[in-house]
């Protein structure tokens, strides 16, 4: 049988895979109806948009509701407010098709998002696909071209993308770029809980890159949208630190909730991994109240060996040698006013 271009187009677009695009939302509505109309308006059109709505108090349902009957859009509203990880959990338990995306509800999908995402994860056979964002302001204006090389994980990025260090130490996957498969699912749910530190996306990236292949794709395909109300975002707890001991806590605070998460679930972690875990998580523990400590510079290796040297250096003199680091902290603090003067 000969087919004409057209038949031929048809016959393409009915080989892709649908894909379920989760969108959570919750007081959403000053830019709800941008991002949904960037989704809708995406070249790859076999999606399906799962909304979840965690009891919105705004016009978010009103915006909702002008979306109840379309085809590609089915709706839920939570009964309690649930925060915003269970919300993304409860969509993750309602993905119907093979292939899932994450979405924020105020960023804005550059049109070709889906089209070149799913193009990457066919050319390498990958089980998740991430890529870069491009950061823009409240009004939608570029303040970084890629999101990855302004927060410095480009380099992190590229050296562990195929290994299962990529999200082990520290999350270099940004949620609302993946693609993923609902096959895994039963080794990610149920999420985490009581953690402050390790959200949804985070947790899907590190349990995929144990059991499965990742790739990137080096170009941003969502404007990342920065403003007062973000649930997370190109922001650094302690980059608002003002005093050193702040910083430390800090620093310190994550990395003894991540292992304590990660034993919490060794069932996950190869062998290896296991005993790390386990090892680092002691390791946080003994170096807080130390004002100094060359102990478990073995383990500190084993875990910062894939930054740069100098986040390597940086991180030791925080963690190990915190006279030291103070004393640097308040030299640079005090260059920074005079700057200011």
């Amino acid at each position: 049988m000969i087919l004409t271009s057209f038949e031929r187009n048809d016959r393409k677009v009915d080989e892709q895979k649908t894909i379920d695009i989760l969108l959570a939302t919750y007081n959403g509505e000053q830019y709800l109806k941008e991002q949904i109309e960037s989704v809708l308006n995406q070249t790859y059109k076999n999606i399906q948009i799962i909304i979840s709505d965690d009891c919105s108090q705004d016009n978010t349902k009103n915006i909702l509701e002008t979306y109840q009957n379309h085809p590609q859009v089915k709706i839920y509203y939570q009964e309690q407010n649930k925060g915003y990880m269970k919300n993304f959990e409860f969509l993750l338990q309602h993905v119907e098709h093979d292939l899932y995306m994450l979405c924020d509800q105020d960023d804005i999908w550059l049109p070709q998002k889906i089209e070149k995402t799913y193009k990457k994860m066919q050319e390498k056979q990958a089980d998740l696909v991430f890529t870069d964002l491009e950061i823009v302001n409240e009004e939608g204006k570029t303040q970084a071209k890629s999101f990855n090389r302004h927060m410095k994980k480009i380099h992190k990025i590229n050296k562990t993308l195929e290994t299962n260090q990529l999200e082990y130490l520290s999350n270099n996957i940004t949620g609302c770029t993946i693609l993923a498969k609902k096959q895994d699912l039963n080794k990610i749910l149920p999420l985490p809980e009581n953690t402050k530190y390790i959200i949804h996306d985070s947790w899907i990236g590190l349990i995929t890159s144990l059991h499965g292949k990742i790739a990137y794709l080096d170009e941003p395909t969502v404007l990342y949208r920065q403003h007062g109300n973000n649930q997370v975002g190109a922001g650094r707890k302690s980059y608002q630190a003002q005093e050193f001991s702040e910083i430390r806590k800090v620093f310190i605070e994550v990395k003894k909730e991540l292992f304590s998460v990660y034993t919490e679930h060794q069932e996950q972690f190869p062998e290896k991994l296991k005993i790390l875990n386990e090892k680092a998580k002691s390791y946080f523990e003994m170096i807080e109240p130390k004002k100094m400590s060359f102990r478990g510079w073995n383990i500190y290796h084993q875990l910062y060996k894939y930054e740069t040297f100098s986040y390597y250096i940086l991180n030791f003199i925080i963690l190990n040698m915190p006279l030291l680091g103070e004393f640097l902290f308040n030299i640079r603090k005090s260059l920074k006013k005079r700057k200011e003067v």
